[in-house]
């Protein structure tokens, strides 16, 4: 059912006109205090979190909540955690107990390598990454000795080599598991008898066809024994191995239409499996990083996930076949337990920003690390947040998207005054709009401006069918979708048809500058790092990749035709509104010659360049930046 928002009115009079209201979200609080955490992990009743601040230039640091609530770093200074494997990363660090004293793993985002740490000191393990050829991610310790189970990445010259690898302390590398293009996930059973991992090979991409494997591991040698392949008949997307401390085995498959758990048991005839229906979510993320975890086995056979419903997510719970949902805030992944039966995770409501949490089930939550503290006098009043729209779109299809009113103590519409809208179109385009509070919403909607952030076909978290959608039609549906969603908007009343905007970033990019091109329901967009040259993308992108658009345009050079037509850099005679175009200069994903070629191409168009910048923003001094600059433009566009 599709629920109709109501623009924000307030009986105060406005302070000046909507999309230039007074903002208490100001470039400092975005960018300068405002702390990043994901992948959270617990040990005993420690909490352990991977913290990015981007007032350290966007150091990366693994923190913790001891067992008498102190918080503290596990790395020393000048270390921050990162990988480049797959250029997005992920998955590089792991934390364990040893005599209550929490030890990491992780590699350095410049420095490279494998460095152990005890939160005192950090010591590179003897010979992992000396050699920079290689990279690590997905870090898991053996549960049995000291060692590391990790995907490498190994540099040389050609294409970059994929591998498990089992490694010691003193550097002694063992290769696991080898050929196939890509390897993910390779999470050992809790006595550490068996691993299991899974992997893909080209042209598909994880969340298109994978194999789920699992091997008994000899500690003898050091190596895998008979590798078995639990992926069933089917050809599906199945993901996120991970184990319950009795050695059953998990992991989630889209093969039923969406991501739903499988759980594996063992016995002397072999590996029997039975799917965990009933959720009615998908249970389960699009692998663009390693580390992610939507499920949490628990002790008594049970099962705790992550799962999104209607673009929200909720937490589940799995017992003697019967999913109930769990009051536990809301979280970003699943929680995880402790040894004391609470459970702790990243807590994202759409109406404040994210915290590290923990509590029971139930109770209110005891958010005790905030990644930013809201200025005195902020209300719920000033918080906009997100109402789910389903509308119709092309050849009687339905898309969604979740709307945003503008929203302020202090500020009103004026009398028949309607606001601008700001449109935006996710990455991926795998990705999906989140209804976790998010300044790149609130800077908008504080000032006076609607928001509509699309879930257009290609999102995760419709099911497999609606992911698939956009198989063939990049540049087809999502701009469909997101026109059919401004239109949906305009119809209700809720936004000013004279001042729409469209912003998106990497994929998203292409989908604004293709909607500019294809419509004039739009004054102005801006693409961050976006893509504009298709052929130019497959030709000069990183192996993650190379293959993906096989799968959203078709395979290259055979429909170069196709890729010719879907490029933004062949439409841009239809592009007669002001572009913005903001760039990394050491961008590998899309590279900042995709950015440059079509800004020759449109008269009224900017380029600005981060020359320090990758994929994706992280210096204080850039995300302040590109969002002044990028209201400035709106701001001169609408002749404020």
């Amino acid at each position: 059912m599709t629920t109709s928002p109501s623009p924000t009115v307030s009986p105060r009079a406005p302070a000046s006109a909507s999309g230039n209201w007074p903002s208490w979200v100001t470039p400092e609080l975005v960018a300068g205090r405002t702390l990043s955490f994901s992948e959270l992990r617990t040990a005993g009743n420690w909490i352990v979190w991977l913290e990015s601040r981007p007032d350290e230039q966007g150091r990366s640091v693994i923190t913790a909540r001891d067992p008498e609530d102190q918080i503290r770093d596990l790395i020393p200074p000048g270390y921050s955690v990162g990988t480049r494997v797959h250029e997005y990363g992920g998955g590089a660090w792991d934390v364990r107990l040893k005599d209550g004293t929490p030890q990491v793993v992780f590699s350095d985002r410049k420095l490279g390598g494998l460095w152990f740490s005890d939160g005192i000191t950090a010591t590179q393990w003897a010979q992992a990454g000396e050699n920079p050829e290689h990279r690590y991610a997905d870090l898991t310790f053996d549960p049995v000795s000291n060692a590391v189970f990790c995907v490498r990445e190994s540099y040389g010259e050609g294409t970059p080599v994929a591998t498990l690898v089992h490694i010691q302390p003193d550097g002694r590398e063992t290769v696991l598991a080898e050929g196939a293009d890509f390897y993910a996930a390779p999470r050992p059973s809790s006595d550490g008898r068996f691993l299991a991992w899974f992997s893909w090979n080209d042209p598909a991409m994880p969340w298109t066809v994978t194999t789920l494997s699992v091997a008994p591991f000899d500690r003898t040698t050091g190596t895998l024994g008979p590798v078995t392949d639990l992926t069933g008949p089917e050809q599906c997307s199945i993901i996120e191995p991970c184990w319950s401390p009795d050695g059953t085995l998990y992991a989630t498959s889209d093969a039923s239409g969406r991501w739903t758990p499988i759980r594996f048991s063992h016995d002397t005839t072999g590996w029997h499996s039975h799917s965990l229906d009933g959720a009615n979510a998908e249970i389960g993320l699009p692998h663009w990083v390693f580390g992610q975890r939507t499920m949490a086995p628990l002790r008594g056979n049970r099962l705790l996930a992550l799962g999104i419903r209607h673009g929200l997510n909720h937490v589940l719970l799995e017992d003697n076949g019967r999913w109930t949902e769990l009051a536990l805030g809301s979280p970003v992944n699943v929680p995880e337990p402790l040894e004391d039966g609470r459970f702790a995770w990243i807590d994202a409501p759409s109406d404040a920003p994210a915290a590290i949490a923990v509590d029971r089930p139930g109770e209110p939550c005891d958010r005790f690390r905030t990644s930013v503290t809201l200025p005195h006098g902020v209300t719920k009043a000033d918080i906009a947040t997100p109402t789910p729209l389903t509308f119709p779109t092309a050849n009687g299809a339905e898309a969604h998207a979740l709307f945003y009113a503008p929203a302020s103590s202090t500020s009103a519409l004026q009398d028949g005054e309607k606001p601008p809208l700001v449109v935006m179109a996710h990455g991926g385009p795998t990705g999906r709009a989140n209804p976790s509070f998010a300044f790149k919403v609130q800077w908008w909607t504080s000032r006076g401006f609607a928001v509509l952030d699309v879930n257009y076909r290609g999102s995760t978290g419709f099911g497999r069918a609606y992911r698939e959608a956009l198989d063939g039609q990049w540049g087809v549906a999502d701009i469909e979708d997101c026109l059919a969603g401004v239109q949906a908007v305009l119809d209700r009343g809720l936004a000013d048809p004279a001042r729409c905007v469209i912003r998106g970033s990497s994929a998203g990019g292409l989908t604004v500058l293709s909607a500019l091109a294809q419509s004039d329901l739009f004054a102005a967009g801006t693409s961050l790092y976006g893509v504009t040259d298709l052929r130019a993308l497959a030709e000069e992108t990183h192996k993650f990749e190379a293959r993906y658009l096989d799968g959203l345009i078709g395979p290259y050079p055979e429909d170069e035709a196709v890729y010719l037509k879907r490029s933004p850099i062949t439409q841009a005679e239809g592009i007669t509104v002001p572009v913005l175009f903001l760039h990394g200069g050491a961008d590998r994903v899309v590279p900042l010659s995709q950015a440059e070629s079509m800004r020759t191409k449109l008269e009224h168009s900017a380029l600005h360049v981060y020359p320090e910048e990758a994929h994706g923003f992280r210096a204080r001094d850039t995300i302040e930046d590109a969002l002044q600059r990028e209201l400035a433009f709106y701001q001169k566009v609408f002749g404020q």
